[in-house]
């Protein structure tokens, strides 16, 4: 199941999340809150001066008293005033400092566990949907952040204020907003409920489309092969009707609630406007105070109007937070146990103990699988495919764990150690090698860090790929492109070979290391992994049989068991098995030519 179908759809988790990672920096966080009840106080406290400021324009006469009583009351104006830009001052380089901090460590946080899933959780998932779920995960702090603390927390204090100040001045005003006040938030609640599934439907919707757009633009070259953009531009065009019609969705409930918003704002306006005319001219409010009423009404009007605003960026963040607080939830299914020690290899002797895997279970692939491999023995995996050869490689790498039995390297099993001990003592070459866009250095030394220069070369030339490097006009600096595309199948594969060299763990695994090569360059790989291979244990996985005759041992995998295991020329001995009718396919009429005397 994808994580899009089994999303959180709760605003809570995400708050609490965001709450600890808040918690790290509480001085920054205090600062926002000084900044943001620094500016609400003046923002509360400027009008009242102007109030007593147009009380004292209307009073009768001039003098010297009353005069200075303007101007201490125009001094005090300012004085508020410059207060307000320092609070706001204050509040916005606190928030900068604590968003990118707080971001900074979430994105650490989400790499990190993320990369830490299993290897059947990147199969089950598009890597361009979790890429943009990392990124949204972070931004969607600041959005809260921003419409929560920066938004709606001064509004509502401002509100509150000014309901209090009013009240104060004459009750019924202060009394008709409060009750205004209350109805406008519980309606914009609620309205934030009913839309808020279509918030959802859309990020859904949305994470759908980079999936599907990421997975076909990885995958270009199979399309311009099979000539089917046509078929592509119809998946994709049905994909973005979906999100169309979710977006919509979505959109059209923000029409209906800024409508309502602006109807019941616009009403407040008028109703306050014409109950405090009617009390100034019954001679209840004084016209310094008509003129507060309207610039306080005004002022909180604009920042009401925000709610809505705040409310859909606040319920977008939530739904966009909560995809990769999914993630997060999910327990990564190759852990580290609590006392993992660091694996120490001495001899590099392999055994597998009655193992038994599937990978469901309808569908068991090895079972009371028992196989030894001797310190600096070479082994070959032979068989026809989905024998259970890549498999062993899989298991002993703990890409997957056993359901049954162990897998033990010096008799130690290997669920006690760490993971990373385990793969720093392994070089693994694939069948089909992908590289970084980084260099060609950098790819090369990926399993060896800080290497120098002349083990990169050295390597390189073992592996026979230093030749075409050095022809390149920026030599070891080239970049490869995305997954290594602007090198051959052959030249990605002698890196990756230079990178396994370079590694020289004590354990050494390859899949079909040869594959990708050409007749010449394989027989040059073949010397070059012969030098590699002394003094370390290794497992081979071959289809082409004629890479494994000077293996010490060949090892016959068929539906999950061994069928027969020995020399190239012991298997081929027994002409009715499995080994002699693969090799008879492979060699064809030259079989007799090749077989010992």
């Amino acid at each position: 199941m994808l994580p899009e179908e089994k999303k959180n759809t709760e605003a809570w988790p995400v708050i609490q999340d965001f709450a600890k990672a808040t918690a790290k920096y509480p001085w920054l966080f205090f600062g926002v809150v000084i900044g943001i009840l620094s500016a609400t106080a003046t923002n509360l406290a400027a009008p009242l001066f102007l109030k007593h400021f147009i009380d004292l324009l209307t009073t009768a006469g001039i003098d010297g008293t009353l005069r200075g009583a303007m101007l201490a009351t125009l001094g005090g104006y300012a004085v508020i005033t410059f207060l307000n830009w320092a609070a706001y001052r204050i509040q916005m380089m606190s928030v900068i400092r604590l968003e990118a901090r707080v971001e900074q460590d979430l994105l650490n946080r989400a790499f990190g566990y993320l990369i830490g899933h299993g290897h059947d959780f990147f199969i089950d998932n598009f890597t361009g949907s979790l890429t943009r779920r990392v990124g949204r995960y972070a931004h969607s702090y600041q959005q809260i952040f921003n419409s929560l603390i920066e938004g709606m927390m001064p509004t509502l204090l401002f509100a509150v204020g000014v309901i209090v100040v009013l009240f104060l001045q004459n009750w019924w005003i202060g009394l008709g907003l409060l009750i205004w006040t209350i109805f406008f938030l519980i309606l914009q609640y609620v309205m934030t409920k009913w839309r808020y599934q279509f918030k959802l439907e859309r990020s859904a919707a949305d994470s759908r489309l980079t999936g599907a757009l990421s997975d076909v633009i990885g995958n270009h070259s199979t399309v311009a092969y099979f000539a089917t953009q046509n078929a592509e531009r119809r998946l994709i065009s049905g994909v973005i009707g979906d999100w169309y019609r979710a977006t919509m969705k979505s959109w059209n409930s923000d029409v209906v609630n800024y409508g309502v918003q602006g109807f019941l704002t616009r009403a407040a306006q008028i109703g306050l406007l014409f109950g405090s005319f009617f009390l100034w001219s019954e001679g209840l409010l004084s016209l310094g105070t008509l003129v507060l009423i309207q610039i306080y009404i005004l002022s909180l009007m604009d920042q009401i109007m925000n709610i809505g605003s705040n409310m859909r960026q606040l319920y977008d963040a939530f739904a966009e937070g909560n995809e990769m607080i999914g993630i997060l939830a999910q327990p990564h299914s190759i852990r580290d146990a609590d006392s993992a020690s660091t694996l120490t290899v001495a001899e590099g002797a392999i055994t597998l103990d009655s193992v038994d895997f599937s990978f469901d279970d309808l569908r068991p692939i090895l079972s009371g699988f028992n196989l030894t491999v001797a310190s600096g023995e070479k082994v070959a995996l032979v068989g026809p495919s989905g024998a259970g050869k890549s498999t062993i490689t899989k298991l002993l790498l703990r890409l997957y764990d056993v359901t049954g039995g162990s897998v033990q390297i010096d008799g130690t099993d290997i669920r006690t150690v760490t993971q990373e001990s385990l793969r720093r003592a392994i070089s693994f070459v694939p069948q089909e090698s992908v590289l970084f866009h980084r260099s060609l250095r950098e790819n090369i030394t990926y399993g060896k860090e800080g290497a120098t220069e002349e083990e990169i070369v050295a390597a390189a030339k073992k592996a026979h790929c230093h030749d075409f490097i050095a022809s390149l006009p920026n030599g070891y600096d080239t970049l490869v492109g995305e997954r290594g595309i602007k090198l051959s199948g052959g030249e990605r594969q002698r890196v990756a070979i230079a990178r396994a060299i370079l590694k020289d763990a004590p354990i050494l695994v390859l899949d079909e290391a040869t594959s990708s090569l050409d007749s010449e360059s394989e027989a040059l790989i073949q010397d070059a992994l012969k030098v590699l291979m002394e003094g370390k244990t290794v497992i081979v996985i071959a289809h082409r049989l004629s890479t494994i005759m000077k293996m010490d041992r060949i090892i016959v995998i068929e539906d999950g068991q061994i069928a027969a295991e020995g020399t190239h020329e012991e298997l081929l001995n027994h002409e009715g098995g499995l080994y002699h009718k693969l090799w008879s396919i492979q060699a064809g009429s030259f079989l007799t030519d090749t077989r010992p005397a």
